[in-house]
């Protein structure tokens, strides 16, 4: 069952898709168009920058980028991605623009790697039965290709007529949503070269076929900040994503792989969260990557003394020459970038926001307290969401808990707002499980007149729902000029 969203469009603000330039610098000189021959089993590697042209066009044989195939004679705007262009057989590519660095590599054994899990995923496809496909979660350092790896174990799968469920529980990225989201999303059509997964319905109509996701908020940067938070959203999401698959018998055949943080590979805490997410999805395989330690400290922990029904297997994988450090800097902007997509949408496929005006005694907003000020002893208990027996009550917060409800203030300016489904009186169980409605982009705060200008996707409102704010992802004071 799909989660409906904000999904129309409408008159209202623009946002240019013209890259702006620093005060008095002149715009980046195109470069010459260039051809590049790739032989069989290579790739083309390139980091291109936020804010500078960088397109490919495939003039001749097969390519793709992270299992997407590249149309023949199509041009590919690739600003702001670090990819690789793979050809299996050897193809001719046509080259614009200027990259931080691009180079053909033919180190290229991963591939191979990549596409035999795929069918040995595609075994355990034809083989499920009961208990439906393969449950994959895919884990490992950060900037090691996991995400690559999910999306095209994903594209294949869609290629051989499957309908697999990409879960995301990372929320420095957004998937389909801005970042400090879990997205689960079932795919049944081509991913996009450009956009990937596309973009959600919720932001408006596109070319590329809807999709719809259901969407938990967890306003942290990371598990660790707020670990009993990740938890009990994971427990709720995990709950949704099985229930949604037992209704669709398609879904449940082709299973779900998910992709997580690298955060959650902490020896530390013995693994903790991420024994929490193998235990409510009921992961029955594990892969790794980027890290011999993680491979070893994995396989003791789920495989070793396990009985065969409960043993997880657990593999590793080649971490991908292409798989390069992606600094704060880059990550901020990839952040903007994924925030201005919701409501802007692409230079392909451009939305339009709309504008509403609320008074603040129309609101009920709660701020999402950072780790530092919540005392010990939280309210959110393990047990909450044993029976999900939701908390009515007035929303009022104590020292302990996570969330607080507060005036509008200008502190929130160029800050998002998850809409959640829950009235705005519900309690802090309530508003920390109920899945997200949509976004909101806090434009501008009148503290005189007591009015909050909101940037939505959808020219109706939202009627009396809770809105979350948090310190997570960092305002962006430019998206509404």
């Amino acid at each position: 069952m799909a989660l409906p969203g904000l999904s129309l469009p409408g008159l209202g603000l623009h946002s240019s898709s013209t890259p702006v330039y620093g005060a008095g610098a002149p715009p980046p000189v195109e470069q010459a168009a260039r051809k590049e021959d790739l032989e069989a089993q290579s790739e083309w590697r390139f980091e291109a920058a936020f804010g500078q042209p960088y397109s490919i066009k495939l003039l001749s044989g097969h390519a793709e980028l992270f299992g997407v195939e590249l149309a023949p004679g199509q041009t590919y705007s690739l600003a702001g991605c670090k990819g690789a262009i793979f050809t299996w057989q050897g193809c001719q590519l046509e080259i614009s623009g200027e990259a931080e660095s691009e180079y053909s590599a033919q180190e290229t054994e991963y591939a191979v790697e990549w596409l035999s899990l795929h069918g040995m995923l595609e075994t355990a496809r034809d083989d499920a039965q009961v208990n439906g496909g393969p449950r994959v979660m895919v884990v490992g350092p950060e900037n090691a290709g996991k995400s690559s790896l999910v999306r095209s174990l994903g594209t294949w799968a869609v290629k051989a007529g499957r309908t697999p469920t990409i879960i995301n529980l990372d929320p420095k990225e957004g998937l389909l949503a801005p970042p400090a989201s879990f997205t689960a999303v079932t795919v049944s059509s081509q991913v996009d070269v450009e956009n990937g997964f596309g973009i959600a319905p919720i932001s408006g109509p596109t070319v590329t076929p809807v999709k719809n996701p259901l969407i938990y908020s967890y306003p942290y940067s990371t598990p660790s900040e707020k670990p009993d938070v990740y938890k009990a959203v994971i427990t709720r999401m995990a709950l949704s994503v099985t229930n949604k698959m037992e209704e669709d018998p398609a879904a449940k055949h082709s299973g779900f792989i998910i992709d997580t943080p690298g955060s959650l590979n902490d020896p530390k805490s013995n693994y903790d969260c991420l024994n929490h997410v193998a235990s409510e999805f009921s992961i029955n395989l594990i892969i790794t990557t980027g890290s011999e330690k993680l491979l070893n400290d994995l396989n003791r922990r789920f495989s070793a003394g396990r009985s065969a029904e409960d043993a997880i297997s657990v593999l590793r994988l080649t971490k991908p020459g292409g798989a390069v450090e992606r600094d704060q800097g880059y990550m901020r902007q990839l952040r903007v970038a994924q925030v201005r997509q919701y409501f802007f949408g692409s230079a392909r496929e451009s939305l339009n926001p709309h504008s509403h005006s609320i008074s603040f005694s129309e609101l009920s907003i709660y701020r999402a307290k950072a780790a530092s000020d919540i005392e010990a002893g939280s309210s959110f208990r393990a047990d909450d969401d044993d029976d999900y027996t939701p908390d009515m009550g007035t929303g009022t917060a104590s020292a302990s808990s996570t969330f607080e409800k507060v005036t509008p203030s200008v502190a929130m300016t160029g800050s998002l707002m998850a809409v959640k489904y829950c009235p705005g009186s519900s309690g802090e169980v309530m508003i920390r499980d109920s899945a997200v409605l949509g976004f909101l982009y806090v434009a501008d705060i009148d503290e005189s007149r007591k009015k909050v200008r909101f940037l939505a996707p959808h020219p109706q409102r939202w009627g009396d729902r809770a809105l979350v704010w948090g310190s997570w992802p960092e305002a962006v004071p430019d998206l509404v000029t």
